[in-house]
């Protein structure tokens, strides 16, 4: 029987996969055995209501989906009163995504959604279409640092932060979060993109750009999870573009400790499960005792001499 148990840091889960953020509710729990997710990571709260960007909000790409949702929430009373006893039902780590409008705020916000029930913090710092001109903080380390140096500070659960793909240089973000006391690193929100209506010339979204999603952009986190992997010691948490078991496999072989679904979930609601139960018998084919042994197992090489390649019939 295959160990499917991963750490990520102090929280243990019972297996790798689990939701990303903004793209599961409780309501899951109607078609799927949550008890069978390593854990329940809750759509980002912040502190007061938001009614969330205009529509069109979801618009199908090639390669996936492009949203620019923009972060609706009840709030944090609501979270505190309501969501987090939801979520208790179910026995997977609960997760809770912040976000606030200052670094002071995202400090505020960890410390009062540590409750108890809440056994990780996902620090939201990489929202794409929040301020799609370029505010969220994980663009740039300096930034990084200091909010995640705060959020540290005011609380002793677990604090995850959530990178972006637009930063220039994401292992330097990564860095940054180490530095500032992360306990893991997630690699990483939507990529910013636009798509236009070529009859009405206006943006798909009602926000105009949007954050992509889906297969397209995996190959491209794979990378970015790669390169943090040299650049931090902490967890990480790869999510973009997963569809199927071989793609978390892919994913921890990269260097990434666990993983989160949202894309394929809203094409399957049964993905989530599908993987768990894939990744399983991956691993009894291939001799894999523990799923934990997969991460960090890609076998680095120097690139070969091209003609050298080609004697080989490498093509």
């Amino acid at each position: 029987m295959v160990d499917l148990s991963v750490n990520i840091g102090s929280v243990k889960l019972a297996n790798p996969v689990m939701p990303a953020s903004g793209t599961f509710s409780v309501e899951f729990s109607q078609i799927i055995d949550l008890n069978r997710l390593g854990a329940l990571v809750a759509k980002t709260v912040s502190r007061g209501y938001r009614a969330g960007n205009p529509p069109p909000r979801v618009s199908e790409i090639d390669s996936g989906m492009i949203n620019s949702i923009g972060l609706p929430t009840k709030g944090l009373k609501y979270f505190q009163d309501v969501q987090v006893a939801e979520y208790k039902r179910f026995t997977p780590p609960l997760v809770c995504s912040i976000s606030a409008e200052s670094i002071e705020d995202f400090a505020a916000m960890a410390r009062d959604v540590s409750v108890p029930g809440v056994e990780a913090i996902e620090i939201n710092i990489s929202c794409p279409t929040r301020a799609p001109g370029g505010g969220n903080f994980a663009l740039n380390e300096e930034h990084t640092y200091k909010v995640v140096k705060l959020c540290r500070e005011a609380t002793e659960l677990p604090i995850w932060a959530k990178l972006s793909p637009n930063a220039g240089e994401i292992g330097a973000v990564a860095e940054a979060a180490e530095k500032g006391g992360a306990n893991a690193i997630t690699v990483s929100n939507t990529i910013l993109g636009l798509k236009i209506n070529i009859e009405s010339r206006l943006s798909h979204i009602g926000n105009g750009y949007g954050g992509i999603s889906g297969p397209g952009v995996r190959p491209i986190i794979m990378r970015m999870v790669h390169q943090c992997s040299k650049c931090v010691k902490i967890p990480i948490i790869g999510v973009g573009g997963i569809s199927r078991a071989e793609d978390v496999i892919e994913y921890m072989m990269a260097g990434a400790t666990a993983v989160q679904v949202g894309y394929a979930s809203f094409r399957n609601p049964t993905a989530m499960i599908a993987m768990i139960d894939g990744i399983e018998q991956w691993c009894e084919a291939h001799g894999v005792a523990k799923v934990s042994e997969l991460t960090g197992s890609m076998i680095d090489h120097p690139p070969r001499d091209t003609y050298e390649a080609g004697m080989m019939g490498i093509s």
